[in-house]
Formats: structure tokens, C-alpha cells, sequence
């Protein structure tokens, strides 16, 4: 299976474009040590010609362009997208899928609750009706059991990894019909096996608490991909960029909560031996983008990384 980082940011990217904060700041004056990146999406394939794009992110068509195997080498008009898998309806996730409406129709597979949210609140999937015929919505079931497989597809494209969706603890975004009544499908993570080695990753950019049907998952996982939005709790309050709490956006942090003293990512991912430990979805704020901070340096002491734009795993 191999796994390429498109995009390693949150939402806005790095450097954020209308943000001040010492990270961007420093960026932009040549001070910092750090890696400009793109907002979140990955891309698997089992071959290396035909993949699977978790989220289309507004930086897509940047993303493409810097990843050879999904530029246009088969035909005159031609991708290396064969599926696209939502985890989410958020902005930073889907608004990418506009950037790719020269090559609807797409499969697209969704939960009930995205399609929701896509269709009615951020409608894009009925705007892209006018392309083409717009997507061809997959369905991706979350109310059935991890363990028993009910949650389990196979995308026929890449038929060679099997996917299982695994409900994620979350809100729906602000235009969202059910924005106050959060329901299982607005957020999920993705377990995905290679079905000829049996090598696993675990992808889930957004994590507000490591629930317990989550752990023997992670534990098992030979690779982890997860969120790695913000170093503190209160880190967009401190930094002076929001007056929100990290966990209220559905986001743990890498470091213990300073009130509670309560563990962070960095607690929990100490305790798995097995997997290869990978952050992504970092916000602009989390000191850990400047390569010589101590954040940084105490993340991986901990044997965790810090993925970048075009990071490349191999399972």
C-alpha cells in the first residue's frame, strides 16, 4: 500500500493567508525553520496508478500538480483519481471537489450525514450536477459494528484494499442542517487494510478524544495518520487567532491539559508499540512547524512524526 501526503495542514494551510501569529510571521520573514503546507488530504493506492483521494481540500489543484501519478498520463483527459472517500463535510475537506469538475463524474463515497450536509447546507454536490452529471454517491455505513465488519466496503477501482469506517465523536459544521444534534457519519476515521500484505493504517485528521472503541483499533494499526491540529488546548486563545477550545472543535492535543492534567495524543500514542506514529492536520498556531522549537524536539523523542506535504509511507 502506499500512502502519499497531499496536504499536512489544517484548515487555511501554512502560512495561514490572513494570519499574524509567530509561526506565519515568522515564515514569511525568513526566521522560522519551517515547511509551508497545504490543507489536509491524503491519496492511497495499492498499485500506484489508480488512487483513492481522501478529501479535496481548496489546495487540490496545487496537490496534483505536485504528485506525478495523479497527473494525466493514459489518455488525452486523464487522472490517477479512481474514487474520492469524504471523511467529513467540512470546508477545508470538500470544497477541493469544485477544482475537479472538468472530470466529473466522480465516485464519491460519503456517509448519510456528509451527503446531508452536501446536498443542503454546502449543496456542492447538486451544483456539480451541472458538470457532467456532477458525482456518483457511494454510500459509506456507520452504524453497524468495526468488529463484525458491517462498516467494511471495497472501492471496486482499487479493489485490493478494504476500507472500514470507524465513527468519530464530532460535531457538524456551522452550515450543517443538524449542527446542534451531532449524529454518528459527521466525522469518521478510516481503517484501511491492504488485503494482500495485511498491512493496516489508521487515517483520522480529526480526534476530539480517544474513544474506547478507537484503542485495540490504533493498537493493531501498523501505521497511524492522526490529528496533530494543536499543541495546547487553549492554543488559538493564547496565540490570539480565536476564543475556542481545541477539544470544542473536535481536536485533542499533543501536550497534557494543563487544567486537568489530563493526557494529551502524545500520552496516549506512548502506550502503542505496533504502529508507525504520524501527525497530520497541523494548525498554523502549533509551535511543533518550527523544526527547532521544543515542542517539536519533545514530539519526536516520542518517536512520533510530523508529516509534511509529499511525505511518502510504504506499508
Amino acid at each position: 500500500m502506499k500512502i502519499q501526503v497531499l496536504g499536512s495542514a489544517a484548515g487555511g494551510g501554512f502560512p495561514q493567508w490572513n494570519c499574524n501569529c509567530r509561526n506565519c510571521a515568522g515564515y514569511r520573514a525568513g526566521t522560522l525553520n519551517a515547511r509551508s503546507r497545504t490543507q489536509s488530504s491524503i491519496a492511497v493506492s495499492a498499485n500506484g496508478e489508480d488512487w483513492i483521494l481522501f478529501n479535496a481540500s481548496p489546495d487540490i489543484r496545487q496537490q496534483l500538480a505536485d504528485f506525478a501519478p495523479m497527473q494525466p498520463n493514459r489518455k488525452i483527459r486523464d487522472t490517477g483519481i479512481a474514487a474520492i472517500v469524504f471523511i467529513d463535510s467540512q470546508i477545508d475537506h470538500t470544497t477541493g471537489l469544485l477544482m475537479l469538475r472538468e472530470g466529473c463524474p466522480h465516485e464519491v463515497w460519503c456517509t448519510d450525514m456528509v451527503y446531508q450536509d452536501l446536498t443542503t447546507g454546502f449543496p456542492i454536490f447538486k451544483m456539480l450536477e451541472h458538470w457532467n452529471g456532477g458525482i456518483k454517491r457511494n454510500r459509506i455505513p456507520v452504524e453497524g459494528s468495526v468488529e463484525e465488519g458491517t462498516n467494511t466496503f471495497v472501492i471496486p477501482q482499487v479493489p485490493e484494499l478494504k476500507l472500514t469506517a470507524v465513527a468519530l465523536l464530532s460535531s457538524a459544521p456551522p452550515y450543517s442542517p443538524h449542527r446542534n444534534d451531532p449524529h454518528p457519519g459527521d466525522n469518521i476515521g478510516i481503517l484501511i487494510e491492504d488485503t494482500r500484505s495485511g498491512k493496516t493504517l489508521f487515517y483520522a485528521p480529526g480526534l476530539g478524544q480517544i474513544e474506547p472503541h478507537l484503542k485495540p483499533i490504533m493498537k493493531d494499526a501498523d501505521c497511524l495518520l492522526v490529528d496533530g491540529t494543536i499543541w495546547r488546548d487553549d492554543e488559538l486563545i493564547t496565540s490570539g487567532v480565536g476564543d475556542k477550545l481545541g477539544v470544542t472543535m473536535g481536536h485533542l492535543a499533543q501536550s497534557r491539559n494543563d487544567e486537568t492534567g489530563k493526557g494529551g495524543m502524545i500520552d496516549f500514542l506512548d502506550t502503542l508499540d505496533k504502529p508507525r506514529k504520524v501527525l497530520i492536520h497541523i494548525n498554523n498556531t502549533n509551535p511543533i512547524l518550527d523544526e527547532d522549537s521544543p515542542e517539536r524536539a519533545e514530539v519526536e523523542a516520542h518517536g512520533i512524526e510530523v508529516s509534511w506535504d509529499g511525505m511518502g509511507i510504504e506499508l
